[in-house]
């Protein structure tokens, strides 16, 4: 069985003590491969994480990832990345709108008359960015709502 070392924190302790990776190897009774590996995420053997914990003098829950929380983490985070990306979508949609809209100005100013001539295509594309701005809202409120009751859960 193996298990997911918390690698930052495994460097980060050997960092503050000042120990290279052959010395902690040596304290811990196992290879330099095997803490290279470690530190750089790879799963790891109990027997392995009990011998760091040791040399470390704490327990070997210290030095796991705690699996929920890593997945909470996550989620989170691809959360954040999917309400960025919808904002970037929509900004990019409303600066569209907003060239649109002098254009269509343009058009029906240089075909004259009495009336606005692109009245349709101003209607719709009004709609279309107004469904863009509620999806926009709609992701923002559930992903949001989501993270909380993660965290929360």
């Amino acid at each position: 069985m193996s298990f997911k070392p918390d690698a930052p924190k495994i460097k980060r302790w050997r960092e503050e003590r000042r120990w290279s990776q052959e010395h902690l190897a040596d304290l811990a009774g196992i290879g330099l491969r095997t803490v290279q590996r470690i530190e750089n995420g790879e799963p790891a053997s109990q027997e392995s994480l009990k011998a760091l914990a040791a040399a470390f003098n704490v327990d070997v829950v210290a030095l796991s990832v705690d699996q929920q929380a890593e997945a909470v983490r996550l989620v989170a985070l691809q959360n954040a990345r999917i309400r960025s990306g919808m904002r970037v979508a929509f900004w990019i949609h409303l600066a569209s709108y907003v060239m649109g809209m002098i254009i269509f100005a343009a058009i029906s100013i240089g075909v004259g008359g009495d009336h606005y001539a692109m009245i349709l295509p101003t209607i719709w594309w009004t709609v279309g960015l107004s469904g863009h701005a509620v999806a926009v809202v709609i992701v923002e409120v559930v992903t949001r709502h989501q993270d909380q009751f993660e965290v929360a859960g």
